[in-house]
């Protein structure tokens, strides 16, 4: 079932390499088996449709998982900026409680 939404996926992403939630969805199944893979496809997200509010949360996470702080932080931060300007206050709320638990993590380690 994964490969065929992969195909899938990739046969969009060839038609039209400009949508940005092909490409997100794309991320999001690589996110499963190749999380490389995946974060170059949020990083297309985040420099070509910095719109894309979807993105911030996953891109936030994967590169916490990578162990990327600086970057987790600064796209948790980008991306309530950015809620907050779409006046999305449902994703600005959950932004803000997963970079709250991101500090609360980090602070731990420290």
């Amino acid at each position: 079932m994964q490969a065929e939404r992969l195909f899938f996926l990739e046969q969009a992403y060839l038609e039209d390499k400009s949508d940005p939630f092909t490409i997100y969805a794309l991320a999001l199944e690589y996110l499963k088996i190749q999380p490389e893979k995946s974060l170059a496809y949020f990083e297309d997200l985040l420099e070509n449709h910095k719109a894309y509010l979807p993105t911030y949360y996953q891109a936030a996470q994967l590169y916490f998982d990578l162990g990327k702080y600086e970057l987790c932080k600064h796209t948790y931060i980008k991306g309530i900026a950015l809620a907050d300007k779409l006046q999305n206050a449902k994703t600005k709320k959950e932004l803000i409680a997963a970079y709250q638990l991101f500090i609360d993590e980090t602070e731990e380690d420290a």
